[in-house]
Parts: C-alpha cells; structure tokens; sequence
C-alpha cells in the first residue's frame, strides 16, 4: 500500500509553522522523531485504505486477503483495531454511497497525493479519501490518536487538502460546496466542516501565502504555545523556555504568599512548564547516553531496577525437583486487555453489563477543557472524599 512522504511545511504541521512561522526551518536542526502512537496510526491507516481499496474493487480477493495477513502480523495490530478502522470504513463507505448516489462518475481517490504548492512552496500532502460528485468535493482524514479531539472547523490541516484537491479538479468539475471531515473513531468523534470556495481561496491567499513564505524563509516571530507538542525543536528552543521560565519571578512559595489572581496565572502556564522541563531532561539525558555529553553539575547513574529470574524455565525446573508446587498466580486481564482480545463490539456484547465506570477524581483544568464542570457540595464531597 501507499507510504506518506513529508513535506517541510507540512499539512500535518501547519497549524505550528502557520502560528510559529520561523520553527519550521528551525527543526530542520533536528531528525525525524517517530513513536508507538505514530506507528500505529500508520498501520490503521494501511488496515483502512486495503478494506476501502477492497470495497471499490480495487484489488482482487486474493490480494486483500494475503495484504491484511501480512499486515495483521504486526505486533501494533489488535482486535480492537479492526473495530475503530471499520468505524472509519463505515463512514467512508457511506459517503461513497452518496456520492455515487448523486453521480455514477463520482471520482474516488484513496491516500492521494494533493499539491497545494501554489499556495505553500513545495507543499504537498496526503489525503486518505478524496470524493469528487458533482459540484461537491469531500476530503475526509482518519486519526487514530486518542488524545484530544480534533475538530475540522477552521482546521488548517484540512483546508490545505482541500486547496490540494481543488487543484486537481476545479478546471474539470464545478465545484461548489466543500465539505471536510476528521474521523476519530477510538474518542467516537466524527466532525465535519463545510467552506465556501471563495473563503477557502481568500484564507490561502491572504492568510496561507504569506506565511509560507515566512516559514521558508525561516523569518517572522517565535511564538509559543500549545502548536509545540510535536515541534523536533521544541526541546531547546529558546523563546519556548524564556516563556516557561518567566513564571520563575513567583518563587513558587507557599500559595498564603501569592495573592488569588497569582496562582491562577501560575496554574494557566503549570502544564506547560512541566511539559517543557520533560522535554529539556529527555533530550539533555538523550545525549549524555548516546554522544557521551557531559553537562555541568550532573552525571549518569544507574537508575533503580528490580530483580528478575535469569530463566524462568530453569526456575519452574528446580522448584519441581525440590517438590515446590505452588510458584503459579493466574488474575482475570484488565479491561483494555480484554477488549483487546475480544474486540469493542464482542466486549461490550458480553461483557458490557459487567463494567461500570466510577467518578473520576477532581482535576482543576483551565476552562477550555471540554469536560462539564462539576460542583462540589456536601453530596459531592462525600463521594469524592478518599479520593481527596
């Protein structure tokens, strides 16, 4: 199946490059990172585009199931997986459905490559469903992350598909109407978000443009924020730890000393400051064991560790020679893992009665959290006393 290349100026990063225009020429100090999350988000990718591939009889029977084989063998996939990428292919297959119910020359394109280089220099992308019918353009993006949901409102990301798609097929089709949409089955969000063509058009011209530029050019102002997750430069950079360090002027004394409107302004910027410090540690301690780096006032120690059997064949071997039988523990798998084994559907089909999700405990979060606030009273106190 298809493989993604990147871009510089990514559709996936824009939303950092766009707010922060110079990091992107910034990074490029740094290699390409990758993790567990990232890899399996790939594979569920690959799961989903065979299954659609499949479906519009783009490949024969015997190709799709020698292809799920191979790609079942990878130690990311689960049970579960097959559920979330059906969730995925269920909504893709019903908006294929429509599009040809509208048109039977409808275009279906899987994991297609969508040059908005007009716009962003070299930029380019890739989109995982691409549905041309009639005056009506769909781009859909599955996301495996569990994260944060992820709304296709005003989302940069997917505008620049959109721009790339338009590209494509605006000199042969009318289009009119723009829809965009993020499937994210493992959080049950599906969003959708429609644009008129000359607000997408005016977006990329006097928005896009110019700070595309800006990023090629590795010009313009480093600003902060949460668009730093997933910067490769976001461990050093320098404006990113002033921000973080400014919050130092409090001396972090006992909070009688800091007046309500202190601590609230140390708690808007504590996640960040703890992030940052993690990311400063994991990369500082990330040379010192790779490239021998030594840092002033610091050295490597071995952390703690806990013993473990050398064989566990040979353990269970001389226990039964010396008549100790009872060496065995067996407990019921967890939840997830139970899922895992089962499936979502089969769980909640079986198990699904048996599982009650208690109160969580109190967490303070800044009020764009989506989570409903709570109130506490003495009924609400009592439950969440111990917790406490």
């Amino acid at each position: 199946m298809s493989g993604k290349a990147h871009a510089t100026l990514s559709a996936s990063g824009s939303k950092r490059w766009l707010a922060c225009t110079p990091s992107a020429q910034l990074e490029l100090q740094f290699k390409e990172e990758t993790s567990i999350h990232a890899e399996t988000g790939t594979l569920a990718h690959e799961i989903g585009e065979l299954m659609l591939a499949m479906h519009l009889k783009l490949i024969t029977k015997q190709a799709y199931s020698k292809e799920l084989k191979r790609l079942k063998k990878n130690s990311l996939y689960s049970k579960e997986m097959d559920d979330y990428v059906q969730v995925y292919v269920d909504y893709a297959i019903e908006k294929i459905n429509e599009a040809y119910a509208r048109a039977k020359d409808s275009i279906i394109l899987l994991e297609q490559m969508l040059d908005f280089s007009n716009y962003v220099p070299d930029g380019f992308g890739t989109g995982d469903l691409v549905i041309i019918s009639e005056d009506v353009l769909d781009v859909v993006d599955l996301k495996y992350g569990m994260g944060v949901a992820v709304s296709a409102k005003e989302n940069s990301q997917m505008k620049l598909y959109a721009l790339g798609a338009l590209n494509l097929f605006d000199s042969l089709f009318d289009i009119k109407r723009i829809r965009m949409t993020i499937c994210q089955p493992r959080l049950d969000s599906i969003s959708t978000y429609e644009i008129a063509i000359d607000d997408l058009i005016s977006w990329a011209e006097t928005e896009l443009k110019p700070k595309a530029q800006l990023a090629t050019n590795g010009e313009g102002d480093y600003l902060p924020g949460e668009h730093c997750g997933f910067c490769r430069a976001r461990k050093t950079c320098r404006a990113r730890a002033d921000q973080r360090l400014a919050m130092t002027k409090y001396d972090f004394k006992l909070p009688p000393l800091l007046s309500d409107e202190e601590i609230a302004e140390v708690l808007s910027v504590a996640e960040g400051i703890s992030s940052w410090v993690n990311d400063v540690y994991a990369y500082a301690t990330n040379l010192s064991i790779n490239e021998g780096k030594r840092w002033s006032g610091f050295k490597l120690v071995e952390g703690r560790s806990n013993r473990k059997y050398i064989s566990e064949e040979a353990v269970i071997k001389v226990c039964n020679d010396n008549g100790i039988t009872e060496i065995y523990t067996k407990s019921l798998l967890g939840i997830t893992a139970m899922e895992k084994l089962l499936g979502k559907d089969s769980f909640n089909s079986i198990l699904g009665d048996l599982v009650e999700k208690p109160k969580g405990k109190p967490t303070l979060v800044p009020f764009s959290d989506k989570r409903k606030a709570i109130e506490i009273n003495n009924m609400a106190e009592a439950d969440f006393r111990e917790e406490i």
